[in-house]
């Protein structure tokens, strides 16, 4: 019990990360669009490398430790991988909604208005976060957790900020988007309950767990963050911003972890 509470705070926590980030949409600044891409390409680092350090690697230990040979371990990842990709892909593929710079995805419902749309995109986007925070927490494993939660409450900020100046330009007010990235950061705590809960009801499930975790997150890093900056950044930007988020969260991983 005490885990699964633990995982439900720590993902809470980290989807605060967006309303967070999206607090100077109340002050008359205006992010270029090359900063916006940085920004993101921050985010993305983030995700990418706790996707490897936080989740793949301490997912393979942990399949190890039950008893699984080395390559059974790695075989348990790469399924897990490929079906946490899958689930998302699925969702993406069955529940309308619509990207700031892709356009809309999914079934076409003509009823929904587009702000909705854009907040489903954002929920699809954000859930596996907090499953990632709560699958973490609950293997037990409480320091590579927090490395885990800090990163994801780091990729959040930028990702709340864009979204927030993304709402601004469909002419919403700022306590609006600022609200609305607020709530749609909210989403992760459900994917933290879900996740720290199916790990504690039976630790066997934990490799399986990280790693659908990890496939979910990497889904949403090529399939959505990655065409936002290139969409948003200017040159090697985006890609440089990539780069320092990946180094910071390797750095807090191996310090915390």
């Amino acid at each position: 019990m005490e885990t699964f509470v633990t995982g439900a705070a720590a993902s809470f926590l980290a989807g605060l990360g967006t309303g967070i980030g999206a607090l100077p949409v109340l002050l008359p600044i205006h992010p270029s669009e090359q900063t916006q891409g940085v920004l993101l390409g921050l985010g993305g680092g983030i995700m990418l490398a706790a996707t490897s350090f936080s989740l793949i690697l301490p997912g393979t230990e942990a399949a190890i430790a039950l008893g699984y040979a080395s390559p059974t371990a790695a075989l348990i990842m790469v399924l897990g991988v490929l079906l946490g990709a899958v689930l998302l892909w699925s969702a993406h593929n069955h529940f309308p909604h619509e990207h700031f710079f892709k356009g809309q995805e999914g079934p076409s419902v003509k009823t929904l208005k587009r702000i909705w749309l854009f907040v489903i995109a954002i929920t699809l986007h954000n859930f596996p976060e907090g499953l990632a925070v709560g699958v973490g927490f609950g293997g037990g494993d409480h320091t590579s957790a927090i490395a885990l939660a800090i990163g994801i409450t780091l990729q959040n900020m930028p990702e709340g900020l864009v979204v927030a100046l993304a709402l601004r330009e469909l002419r919403y007010s700022p306590q609006f988007a600022l609200g609305i990235a607020t709530l749609t950061g909210l989403v992760e705590p459900v994917g933290g309950i879900v996740g720290a809960g199916i790990v504690n009801l039976a630790q066997a499930v934990l490799p399986w767990g990280m790693a659908v975790a990890a496939g979910a997150m990497l889904f949403v890093i090529v399939d959505e963050i990655i065409p936002d900056i290139d969409q948003k950044s200017m040159g090697q930007s985006g890609t440089l911003g990539v780069m320092a988020g990946f180094v910071v969260m390797m750095f807090l991983d191996i310090v915390l972890g």
